[in-house]
């Protein structure tokens, strides 16, 4: 037989049982010698199933499920949509760095489920412009990378400076505009579509 992983541990990779056991383990707030002590498992065998080194039994895990709270299908419900975007600092750097209009740089593919849209906007120093209109609901967060961004609602001016953060859920009408010292870039997270619930 070859020396490759096991039908069984090829089997359960992808649900990641070692990671949401460790997982499960720190936000509890407990050690191993802890978790062992409430089991009735050793420290050791504890540590080799957190990092996917055993595979562990299902009255071991039903037992590790007793502590926590959880049931077996914690461990075993299969992920329904996994999507990891990845935008490095070089692409960003030098994506059209003119002054001419505010750009939009999205952080990764927009889709029509996309439950989240993420994307860098960059403007000129003085430029300006509306966030939200009266009566249509904004909900974002605002993360300042560089300048100055000012945000005007209902007689209210902000000032947001490198390294401030906004949350933003308002029916209200918003302004934005650009510092005059420079550009302002701003990380801009806004909900995708809506899903039924």
């Amino acid at each position: 037989m070859a020396n490759g992983p096991s039908y069984a541990r090829w089997s359960l990779e992808p649900y990641s049982i070692g990671m949401k056991l460790r997982t499960l383990r720190t936000q509890k707030h407990l050690t191993l010698s802890r978790l062992a002590a409430e089991t009735g498992l050793s420290t050791a065998l504890l540590s080799k199933l957190e990092t996917d080194r055993m595979i562990p039994t299902l009255p071991t895990l039903a037992n590790i499920c007793r502590v926590y709270g959880v049931g077996l299908s914690h461990f075993f419900s299969d992920a329904t949509k996994h999507t990891l975007a990845i935008t490095r600092k070089a692409h960003l750097i030098g994506n059209g760095r003119g002054q001419e209009a505010a750009k939009q740089i999205p952080l990764h593919a927009l889709s029509v489920d996309a439950r989240l849209i993420a994307r860098i906007l960059e403007y000129p120093s003085g430029a300006a412009g509306i966030l939200s209109e009266v009566g249509r609901s904004e909900c974002s967060v605002v993360y300042v990378l560089e300048g100055e961004l000012h945000l005007d609602s209902g007689g209210m001016h902000e000032v947001l400076e490198t390294g401030d953060c906004a949350y933003i859920d308002s029916d209200m009408a918003i302004a934005w505009s650009a510092g005059d010292s420079g550009r302002c870039r701003a990380l801009v997270v806004t909900p995708g579509a809506s899903r039924p619930r």
